[in-house]
């Protein structure tokens, strides 16, 4: 049976998971958020890890029915039970993965035994780091890769082993208008006019600006990668990795690259670099035999800071539900810079007719 709670994750629950003799299970920290996690020791037989990362479901009753409606858990479970063999990026070594919530099954359990990152030496980035250049051009190297592997794949076709992924779109469920609109009503008065430009446009046209995200050719998307989710495995040639994969989906890989650089990279390294990045982006996905047209895909770019905006301003909309506030207006802040800077509104106006 799957562990529901800290007090599931015995040694014998351990030893059945990870296929060697666990001794003790010494849960060392937890806290709970979208998902529970632990930290959690462990001895035994020399093999079984001194330490790993356990991602459950909600500790708390009222968010863990909100993360099962939306399906996030079982989907990163299933990333890292199905998936992370293959993925080309660095993530989390997986220890044990699995969920009884299926395509044909209707349980609520999800677990992901994960490496330690902290015991691994690595490290997580931040915004005033000295390397953010260098480490925003090595997020776009990476995505491209990722991007590359699965552009237009018929895997997420009907019968594909991805098409569980395919009405993953971008901008499901209203494109969060519901939250643009609790942010203005609770956050407005702390926010820009470029803020409310962007606003009124949103909540105007956000059906037809949800449609305009899902035109193109599509791959499958990590969906959050903003600063908090990455990580840098410094032992290891300083190689960017990726954390919380429960926001996976099949839409344009644009919006993993404009969500990262708008919401995540300070406004003057962005500014001054980003058409770069977007054209390496292009020629690193020829190099793997996709084409994809450096103009097209920088208003792509213009139209996904778009979606990154709408994402810090569901966030900070929400109070500290999700994150601390300070967090969601911060980057609620960076993005709504970014959109200003590149002149989405006006795209918008253009595109909408």
């Amino acid at each position: 049976m799957l562990p529901l709670d800290v007090d599931d994750l015995t040694p014998e629950w351990f030893s059945s998971a990870l296929q060697r003799d666990v001794a003790t299970a010494t849960v060392v920290d937890r806290s709970s958020g979208t998902t529970g996690r632990a930290q959690v020791a462990l001895t035994g037989d020399a093999t079984v890890p001194p330490t790993v990362f356990v991602k459950l479901p909600p500790f708390d009753e009222r968010q863990r029915e909100f993360v099962t409606s939306v399906g996030m858990g079982a989907a990163e479970a299933r990333f890292y039970r199905d998936l992370a063999p293959e993925i080309p990026v660095r993530i989390p070594q997986v220890w044990f993965a699995d969920t009884d919530i299926d395509d044909d099954t209707a349980g609520d359990g999800y677990v992901m035994v994960l490496e330690d990152l902290v015991a691994s030496g690595c490290r997580f980035p931040h915004p005033k780091d000295d390397d953010i250049a260098w480490r925003a051009r090595d997020i776009v190297e990476n995505m491209a890769a990722l991007h590359a592997h699965f552009w237009e794949s018929p895997r997420f076709d009907a019968g594909g082993d991805l098409a569980w992924l395919a009405p993953k779109g971008t901008g499901a469920a209203g494109g969060g208008a519901t939250f643009v609109k609790m942010a203005v009503e609770n956050l407005g008065s702390q926010l820009p006019d470029e803020f409310h430009r962007l606003a009124d446009i949103y909540l105007a046209r956000n059906d037809d600006i949800v449609a305009l995200w899902n035109t193109g050719p599509r791959t499958f998307v990590h969906g959050d990668p903003h600063m908090g989710n990455l990580f840098v495995d410094t032992p290891n040639g300083n190689r960017t990795g990726f954390l919380d994969w429960a926001m996976i989906g099949r839409s344009p890989g644009l919006r993993d690259v404009a969500y990262v650089l708008c919401n995540s990279i300070p406004a003057a390294v962005r500014a001054a670099d980003e058409r770069s990045w977007v054209d390496l982006y292009c020629s690193l996905l020829g190099e793997s035999g996709v084409d994809l047209d450096p103009g097209a895909a920088w208003e792509q770019y213009r139209l996904f800071a778009v979606y990154s905006w709408v994402s810090a301003t569901s966030t900070a909309g929400m109070g500290s539900k999700w994150q601390p506030l300070h967090i969601g207006l911060g980057g609620t802040k960076r993005a709504t810079a970014a959109c200003d800077q590149l002149g989405c509104v006006e795209l918008l106006e253009r595109l909408l007719g």
